[in-house]
């Protein structure tokens, strides 16, 4: 299949990163260093994997230089120092294809469709791809995509519709008031939010904001849990909801917008043979390379002995892999170590006055 596609439909560069977490986003900075293109694709449709997934807002104490800092702060750092190499970022898709080119580079394509020719790969996938949990009713995913909705984008496309949503963190409710705070014309007949509790699992932001529009009467909030479907004419037109005291009531529904968090899943890059333990890929600790050449793991998608599952230990695994990466694609020349305070070369890379300083 990926024989056929052309050079004007395939995205050329150097490395491709496989997640757009810290180790991610740092390894394209470190990348960027040694003059090594890089493009990066994640599941999520931003960036910042666990830090912006599971704590964005929890405090950090151990990323060297930053006595404190949170999840979405460091992850703004990242982007903020990666900015010079103007990464391209490929994000809200999964990797469903790999495989090597006769001229030695990688075919990897995504599940939208993209299709990258790269030297080499970089696999930052940390404990896999995040996605969606899913409602355990039975015959209900067939209605996935048309009725059913694991929202990751915007909170849009719900105009004059009778809206559901299930859950209680702050993603939920900051969908339901935003649905609530949107145009007219662009906002929904009906906001629900439906949770298993009372007690909202949300920021107190979140929480303010949302009983705020309770209280506007522009939502509407439930306790219980979806046990069923009532199906018309092919049509989902309402939910079977059982409240706390166990009796069910059917709940007249357009659309049903699902909340229920992310797991973590590693997808097809566990069928790369790449020698899986415990899901976790075995690397050398020189240049963090795998049993394939060419092919590169850092962070937590990665074991050896001694491995440590830290951020800051991820980044010095990206400082190595970077120069492994530069002596796959350039094995004929001498990969030089340059120390951004006194490099002029590293000053132009980043767009940075020149310092006389000692030291690096």
């Amino acid at each position: 299949m990926t024989d056929q596609i052309t050079e004007h439909q395939a995205i050329e560069t150097d490395a491709l990163i496989v997640g757009a977490g810290p180790a991610g986003l740092f390894q394209a900075f470190q990348l960027g260093l040694l003059e090594i293109s890089s493009h990066i694709v994640d599941a999520l449709p931003y960036a910042g994997g666990q830090c912006i997934e599971l704590y964005p807002d929890k405090p950090i104490y151990d990323i060297p230089g930053l006595p404190f800092c949170t999840g979405r702060q460091l992850v703004g750092n990242l982007l903020e120092q990666l900015a010079p190499f103007k990464p391209v970022m490929h994000l809200g898709q999964m990797i469903s294809g790999f495989e090597k080119r006769p001229d030695g580079r990688f075919a990897v394509t995504t599940s939208t469709g993209a299709v990258f020719w790269v030297k080499c790969v970089v696999v930052a996938a940390g404990v896999g791809a995040f996605q969606p949990k899913r409602l355990a009713i039975e015959g209900i995913d067939r209605f996935q995509g048309k009725q059913l909705f694991y929202p990751l984008g915007p909170a849009e496309g719900f105009a004059g519709k009778s809206v559901l949503l299930v859950g209680g963190d702050d993603v939920a409710l900051d969908w339901a008031t935003a649905l609530a705070a949107a145009a007219a014309t662009a906002r929904p007949k009906s906001i629900a939010l439906l949770h298993r509790r009372d007690v909202l699992q949300a920021s107190l932001e979140a929480t303010t904001r949302f009983k705020a529009a309770c209280e506007d009467g522009a939502v509407s909030f439930a306790v219980g849990q979806i046990t069923g479907y009532v199906e018309e004419n092919g049509v989902m037109a309402a939910v079977q909801v059982m409240d706390v005291e166990g009796q069910t009531r059917p709940m007249p529904v357009d659309a049903v917008l699902v909340f229920l968090g992310l797991s973590p899943r590693l997808g097809p890059i566990a069928d790369w043979g790449l020698e899986m333990e415990r899901k976790q890929v075995p690397v050398d600790t020189e240049k963090f390379s795998t049993r394939i050449p060419g092919v590169f793991a850092v962070g937590d998608i990665n074991t050896y002995l001694g491995k440590k599952k830290l951020i800051l230990s991820a980044f010095h695994e990206c400082a190595l892999a970077a120069f492994g990466v530069a002596a796959h694609i350039r094995p004929d020349s001498k990969i030089p170590l340059q120390y951004t305070t006194t490099s002029t070369r590293l000053h132009t890379l980043l767009g940075v006055a020149p310092v006389s300083a000692a030291g690096n």
